[in-house]
This record gives structure tokens, sequence and C-alpha cells, in this order.
């Protein structure tokens, strides 16, 4: 992929709207569009053809679409994907149910633990061991595979899980009960753990192949669907779809791979919100990205967001780690909190606002929508409290009914609580910015981070509204407002490399390794992974490999991982490994201990493209607003304590080095930037919104 190929499309699928964003050598194009749960694929191509035709860009004239979806964690989370089965060895049907054997709420005797994916009944043992030297204790019974198939057939099984002992190491009998499978149930889909995850550790390897299996079926179906009708309609250019680690990767392998998929479209914010540290310089950085149904909160140091190898999916207790389903795949690092424009309100047996995590979503979608939502939502507190524009939400296609929301608002939250006017919108405004800093805190303290010293970068259809009171209540000092801000995932799209990861287990000891084995490995990862993405590039663009390794003391639990170099580790690799090692070590643990081994857990590789340029050309024809729209807004002011006239200001009537004093409000087609009192916002030279708190008060409420 290289700059060649200047016309790109990208289009997110979220829990409320589709976003679609269009880059051609002309400018940039954006547009939102409601989505369709029921089937997402013709959100997709109505927006596509609407963004095709304010552009005059014929489908044939595009050269990449890329995809991100939360259609598989919504699967997952709601528990409506394929039905399946899970095939393992003798003795281990019941990891899935075991875990890790923890509690992770040590002292609640009520505690909810997720059930697994696949039901007992549905997991069946079978004959056959291999140690994990790979010698075969017991030989695999193909008769009992095929009685076993006969069985699934019978069940009406969709999809079969295959995880046996060793198999990270040894596939042999995996393979042979794929082979078996395939050939019994015609149609059905089956995943292998060798293939989906090749790692120790048996719980998080049957977890994730599970996974995989369960949402193959549906965004398999999806996704030829969704390519089917652009095809239709004259859009053939390579499909690429947002991995949840940061890479895009060909629609083939997603739809074979699809738990990779899991929290795609947040990663693409992330890469969105990394590309605007690095422009503006900032060290560290806070992403917060607030869409209609869920906000997602990442740590960027130096441009790059943390990255982890685990996820945890349908976390159903509090958000604690342990209680939502393990999958081992690249991801990037973040919180997600149920805090979006749909989260609903109402008032506990307490009377206390609790707002989320449930979502009113784009059916019915808030009251204000007139779709025929009932229930308050952050929305329709926003829209009371003057923060959006009833006329102009998502680039004028949905006319917000401020009526519809007041109502909702008094019965829902006012009359529990004794609040009239705008006061019911307040305290719901209030303890949603209240979850979302708290989410914030919570994450940056865990690793040891000053949040206060970040700057807040921000973006989705919500941020923006939210971004300064959240910062006041962080001490966070500065936030950046990104062009195309309310579209930000799909633009992240753009900013992503093809890229592919391969993971490997095998585990050395420093004292006895064996380099030519290690290198011989390498080599062939890095020839898979390539495999993966060159088809995906124009014939001779570069490609880069980056190498890993997640090493510990003899006898830990736990890893560090070390980058490698890109040469081969040769005769003297044993001895570097150990010496990197024990400096990491060191610097997070302040000791070494030289008379324990070290060894290796696992290897990874990750083969990456060229990241394409984005658009340098200026935004597009529209037309032209003045600065100021001449019409005061009436806005409530955290800070003022009340409703008070503000000017509203139109963001493309804007030039590099505006100043504006807050309160205010900076509007565009697809969010508004509310500028709070004691706030001053500016346009930067990249066309970022850049707000300062001048206060100099500390973070409260």
């Amino acid at each position: 992929m290289t700059g060649s190929r200047q016309t790109r499309l990208a289009a997110d699928i979220g829990g409320t709207f589709t976003d679609i964003v269009l880059d051609t050598p002309a400018g940039r194009w954006t547009a939102k569009v409601l989505t369709t749960p029921r089937a997402p694929e013709e959100g997709v191509v109505e927006g596509v053809a609407r963004i095709l035709d304010r552009a005059g860009v014929a489908p044939g004239d595009v050269d990449i679409f890329v995809h991100g979806t939360t259609l598989a964690t919504n699967a997952l989370i709601e528990r409506k994907g394929a039905k399946t089965a899970f095939l393992t060895t003798e003795g281990f049907r019941d990891i899935l149910e075991m875990g890790f054997e923890k509690r992770f709420e040590q002292y609640d005797v009520f505690m909810d633990r997720p059930a697994p994916l696949v039901p007992r009944p549905l997991r069946i043992p079978v004959r056959e061991r291999v140690s994990a030297a790979g010698r075969v204790l017991a030989p695999l019974d193909a008769g009992h595979i095929r009685a076993v198939a006969a069985r699934l057939r019978d069940e009406e099984v969709e999809a079969v899980a295959v995880g046996l002992m060793h198999a990270y190491a040894h596939p042999g009998h995996e393979r042979e009960i794929g082979r078996i499978l395939e050939d019994e149930l015609d149609g059905a889909t089956v995943c292998l753990s060798s293939e989906v995850c090749p790692e120790m550790r048996e719980y998080e390897r049957f977890s994730t192949t599970c996974a995989n299996a369960y949402v193959r079926p549906l965004m398999s179906g999806y996704l030829h669907r969704l390519r089917g009708s652009l095809g239709a309609r004259g859009l053939t250019c390579p499909f690429f779809m947002m991995m949840s680690g940061g890479g895009l990767t060909t629609l083939e392998n997603a739809a074979r791979f699809p738990v990779r998929l899991v929290e795609s479209g947040p990663a693409g914010g992330v890469m969105l919100a990394g590309q605007v540290a690095r422009d503006c310089g900032l060290a560290d950085a806070l992403s917060l990205d607030m869409g209609g149904t869920t906000a997602k909160i990442c740590l960027i140091e130096n441009g790059e967001p943390e990255r982890s190898r685990t996820f945890e999916v349908a976390r159903m207790y509090r958000d604690l780690k342990g209680s939502g389903l393990p999958v081992r795949v690249p991801v990037i690092e973040m919180v997600e909190i149920g805090a979006g424009g749909g989260s609903i309100a109402r008032v506990d047996e307490m009377g206390q606002i609790r707002v989320g995590p449930a979502s009113a979503g784009s059916e019915p979608g808030p009251a204000c929508y007139g779709l025929g939502g009932r229930n308050a939502t952050v929305t329709d507190a926003n829209l009371v409290l003057g923060k959006l524009d009833p006329d102009r939400f998502a680039g004028g296609r949905i006319t917000l009914e401020a009526d519809r929301s007041s109502a909702a608002l008094a019965r829902d939250v006012g009359e529990p609580l004794g609040l009239a006017g705008h006061w019911p919108a307040v305290g719901v405004a209030e303890m949603v910015e209240e979850n979302m800093s708290n989410a914030a805190r919570v994450h940056a303290v865990e690793r040891g981070k000053d949040i206060a010293r970040h700057t807040m970068i921000a973006f989705g259809g919500g941020a923006p509204l939210h971004a300064g009171r959240l910062a006041r209540k962080l001490g966070i000092r500065r936030v950046v407002i990104p062009k195309g801000a309310g579209v930000g995932s799909a633009i992240g799209f753009l900013l992503a490399p093809v890229s592919y990861t391969v993971v490997r287990s095998l585990r050395v000891t420093l004292s006895d390794f064996d380099s030519a084995r290690v290198d011989d490995m390498l080599r062939d990862m890095v020839a898979e992974a390539t495999a993966i993405v060159a088809p995906g590039v124009p014939d001779g663009a570069p490609l880069a490999a980056g190498r890993t390794v997640e090493l510990r003391y003899a006898g830990q639990g736990h890893d560090l991982r070390l980058a490698l170099d890109d040469a081969p580790l040769g005769a003297g690799g044993a001895a570097l490994l150990r010496e990197r090692f024990e400096a990491l070590y060191g610097e997070i643990y302040g000791l070494t201990i030289a008379e324990l081994d070290v060894e290796s857990t696992s290897w990874s590789v990750t083969v990456s493209a060229e990241v394409p340029p984005a658009s340098g050309a200026p935004p597009p024809a529209t037309p032209q607003r003045s600065a100021a729209n001449g019409n005061a807004r009436r806005l409530y002011d955290a800070g003022l304590g009340g409703m008070v006239d503000c000017p509203v200001y139109w963001r493309g009537g804007l030039e590099r080095g505006t100043d504006i004093a807050g309160p205010a409000v900076i509007a565009e087609d697809q969010t508004s930037t509310i500028v709070p009192a004691d706030f001053s916002a500016s346009i930067d030279m990249r066309d970022n919104i850049v707000m300062e708190d001048l206060s100099g008060r500390e973070a409260g409420p």
C-alpha cells in the first residue's frame, strides 16, 4: 500500500452510528448514518453510497476500503453467536469452567462468574494424548471422532472448536480431527487451537478458540454479504479489516480469525490519537473516544499506545479483571465503559442517578430522536443543556426534539429526585462525566501514571462535548480535538498499516539455547506473516518485520516482553537476551536473580506494510458559514453554575491561529466542542482545536 493509492474509504460500525470517511486527492468527506443492527451491512452501504455521491467519486475509483466493526464483540457480550461444541483431550473438558481457579472478588459469596460459551454437554472429551515433548501417549481414535461427528450432526451444531493438550507445539492430532470433522460435518465451522492461538496456557488457548468458533459463522457471513453488496455497486477494490492490535488484515483472514477483530473500532481511534500525539510532540497523552454506546480510554506514550497479548470480553462484575472471557490476541490496551450518548439514565433504589451501561442504541435511540425511544439518555441531557444543535445533529440527518428529551428526563430523573427545569439533565451529565473520569483515574493508577501530566486527545461524536469538564475533573490542563473528531475511529483506520502477527510458544532455557533452531523458527514465522500481508499490498511495497520474545526466570508464572533486533540471534544470542532481560527485570522489580536460569515462553513476529500518507489536500468545497453564526445559544456551564448565553462558531470558518474564550461552542457536522468558562480554545497549524484550562484550579467536581 503506497501513496499512489490516494482514494481511500473507511467505515466504522458502532453501536449507534456508522461512520464513513472518504479520502481523495481533493480532500476528505465524512458522514454519519444510524447503525442498522439487524443487517449492519445496510447502514454501511447506505453511508458509502451517500458519501461517494457527495464527493462525485465513482465506486470503481476507490483504491482501498477499510472496515471495522463491533459485531464480534457484541455477539460475545450478548451471547448471540453460533451453537458451538468443544472437543478436547479426555479429562480436560472442564478447563473452560475452572478458568484460572481464582476469585476475582474475594469476599462476595454471591459472585457471578461468566458462563462458558460452550455448555458442558457440548464439551466432548476425545481419546488421545500427546506429551509436552511430543511423544504420543495415547493414539487418536479416528472411529471415535466420526462417532462424535454423528452426535454433533444430531445436535445441529454450527461450529466446533478443537483444543487438545500441547497442540500449540504438536498439532498433528488436532489437524487430523479437523480433517475428519470437515468431511463429516458439511458446512459447519471447525476451528483448531493450533491455528487460532498456538500458545501455551490451556485455559486462554481454549477460551480464544471457542470464541473464534462462536462468532465465525456470524462474522464470515456478514463480511461476505458486505463485500457482495459493495461489489454489486461497483466497489471492487481491496477490502481490509481493522484488527484489535492496530493493524489491517485481508477480509479472508478476518473471516477465518474473527476473534482478532474484537475491539477493532476502538483500535482505529487510538491509531488517530497516536498520530495526533506524534504530530503535536506529546510525550504523554490520554485518548478519549466517546461514541453513542461506550467510552474508550487509552494511555499513549511517545505516540505509541500500550499493547497487550490478552484481553477480556464482556466483563460482567463491576468491570473487574477476571469477570470476563479471556481471549489471547494482540490488542491495544484500553478500558471501555458503558458511557455514550445513548447510555440510559435512571434513579436507583438508593436515590442515586445511574447512567449506563444499558444503551438505547440506534433502535429506538434516545427519546429526542423521535423513533420510539422513551428512556432518558446522555444525548437527551446534552440537548437540554444546549450542547447540541437540534437542527444540525449528525450533519443535519436527524432533527432532535427537545420536548421529548425534557419529558423523559423529568419522568426518569426529575420526579424521583424532586428536580425541575434543566437540573435533571445536569445530574445525568455530571454522572456520566464522573464515570468516565473515574475510569481514567483507575486506568492510570493501575499503570503507575500521573494522569494530570497527560494531554487529553478527545474524539468521537460525544467526547468533544464533555472533554473540557473531564479535563477539569482530572486536573488535565490541555485538550486537543483533532480535525474530523466526530468520525475519529474511521479516520484512524486509514492510518493503520496492513500487518499480521504470528505467535509461537517455544520453551527454551538460555543455558541450553539452540540459536539455530530459534532463528529457523523466526524465519518461518516471518514467511508465514508475509504470506498473509503480501497479497494485500502492491508488488514491491516495502515490508517491515518486528520480532519479540517473552522471557522469565525459570519457574516463574509471568513474563517480560523484549524486542529483538532484525539480525539473527546467532551464537551470542543467549548472552545478549539474558543481559537485556535482567536490565528490564531490574528496572521493574529492583533486583535480579543471578542463580536462576532464564527461559522463553513465546516468540512473535509482526510483518507490516508502509502506512499510506494522509490526504494533504484542502478540505472539499462545502457551503461557507461565518465563524460565528450570529445566534448565541443558551448553554449550561458547570463552572458558572447555570445556563448562560454563549457564541456559536462554525469550525470550518475558523482560521489557524484563531483564539476563542469560553464559554463557547465550536460546531461541526459530526460533533461540537464545548469550551467551558475559564478555558481558551485556539486552532493550531494542523487544524486541531487546542483547549487550555486557564483557571489554575486543581482537579475537582
